[in-house]
C-alpha cells in the first residue's frame, strides 16, 4: 500500500460540463473524458489506460494498427492540461501486458515522464501488468489510501468504505425512442466507485452483467454515462436491464 500526505487546495474549480458527486461522503468531480478529480486535493485518476494493446497483440501474432498508445496519451495529456493535478494516480492495467512499458517506444516513454514531470504519479499495479512499470517517472503500488478514499484495481467483494476501483470497464444501455444507447460510465452507489476505462481500444462491460453480482446497492445505483463530452446521470432503474 502507498500512502500519501494529505494537503488541500483551497481554490478548487470545477470545470463545466463535469459531473459533482460524493462517494463515503467525499466529494469528487468526474470529467467527461473518464476521468476522476479530488478537487480540494489536485488529485486526479484514471483507469484501465491499457497501453500498448496493439503491440502486446501483435507480440501474439495479431496484428492491430498501432495508434491506441498515442491517441490515450493525447486524451490524457488533455485531461491533465484540463486540471493541472499535484497528483496523478493510474488505477491499474496501465499497460496491456507484463512487457508493455519495457517495449514502449521512446516517444510514449517521453509523453508520459513529460505529463509526470512536477508531480506525484502512481501507478496501481493490475491483473494485466501486476510487476508495476519499467523506467517511467513516478511509483507503482497495490492500493492507496488518501482523502478518505481507498484506490485499488479490482474492485472486493466487501468493499473498503470509499474504494475506488477498476478493471471491469462499466458501461451502461438506456433505451431512448426504442433505441438502444450503450455507453461507458462511472458506476456508483455512494459507497464505492467503479471507473470506466480510459483506453480508446479498450470495451465495456455492461452493470448488469453478472460481473457486477453483488458489488453495488442497486436502490442507489447511479450510471454516470460518458457522451459527446458530456456526463449523463441515470438511475439504475432507468436503465435496461
Amino acid at each position: 500500500m502507498y500512502r500519501l500526505a494529505t494537503a488541500t487546495t483551497d481554490n478548487a474549480m470545477i470545470p463545466a460540463p463535469s459531473c459533482v458527486t460524493e462517494i463515503n461522503g467525499v466529494r469528487i468531480v468526474l470529467d467527461p473524458a473518464g476521468a476522476m478529480l479530488l478537487p480540494q486535493h489536485s488529485l486526479l485518476c484514471v483507469s484501465d489506460l491499457h497501453l500498448e494493446k496493439g503491440a502486446a497483440f501483435a507480440r501474439r501474432g495479431q496484428l492491430l494498427p498501432p495508434w491506441d498508445t498515442l491517441a490515450t496519451l493525447r486524451i490524457l495529456a488533455a485531461v491533465i492540461a484540463r486540471h493541472d493535478p499535484r497528483i496523478v494516480v493510474s488505477l491499474g492495467d496501465n499497460f496491456h501486458d507484463r512487457l508493455g512499458s519495457v517495449h514502449m517506444p521512446a516517444e510514449f516513454r517521453a509523453m508520459i515522464n513529460e505529463m509526470a514531470h512536477g508531480r506525484e504519479w502512481i501507478w496501481i499495479n493490475g491483473n494485466h501488468d501486476p510487476d508495476g512499470v519499467t523506467d517511467l517517472a513516478g511509483t507503482a503500488a497495490d492500493t492507496l489510501d488518501y482523502a478518505g478514499l481507498h484506490f485499488r484495481h479490482e474492485p472486493l467483494k466487501q468493499p473498503q468504505p470509499g474504494e475506488i476501483a477498476g478493471h471491469l470497464h462499466p458501461a451502461a444501455t438506456l433505451l431512448r425512442r426504442e433505441r438502444a444507447v450503450r455507453r461507458p460510465c462511472f458506476a456508483t452507489d455512494g459507497r464505492r466507485m467503479i471507473m470506466p476505462s480510459f483506453g480508446v481500444m479498450t470495451g465495456g462491460l455492461d452493470i448488469n452483467n453478472r460481473a457486477f453480482a453483488g458489488l453495488f446497492d442497486k436502490d442507489r445505483l447511479t450510471a454516470h454515462m460518458l457522451s459527446q463530452g458530456r456526463i449523463h446521470s441515470f438511475a439504475h432503474s432507468a436503465l435496461r436491464g
